[in-house]
């Protein structure tokens, strides 16, 4: 995917699931007994492909 022929409304969502797509904060694991430890939105870039 050429990000040159991409229109920005493509960009922007793929910069808003490029952000989504991080780890649970190592706080709230310590603070929640690791209880919440998964991230249950955790995309794979090739494994889960994103509707954009």
């Amino acid at each position: 995917m050429a990000m040159g022929k991409n229109t920005i409304g493509k960009k922007i969502r793929l910069a808003k699931a490029n952000n989504q797509n991080r780890r649970v904060p190592a706080w709230i694991i310590v603070k929640t007994n690791r209880k919440v430890s998964t991230h249950p939105k955790r995309r794979h870039w090739r494994r889960t492909k994103l509707k954009v």
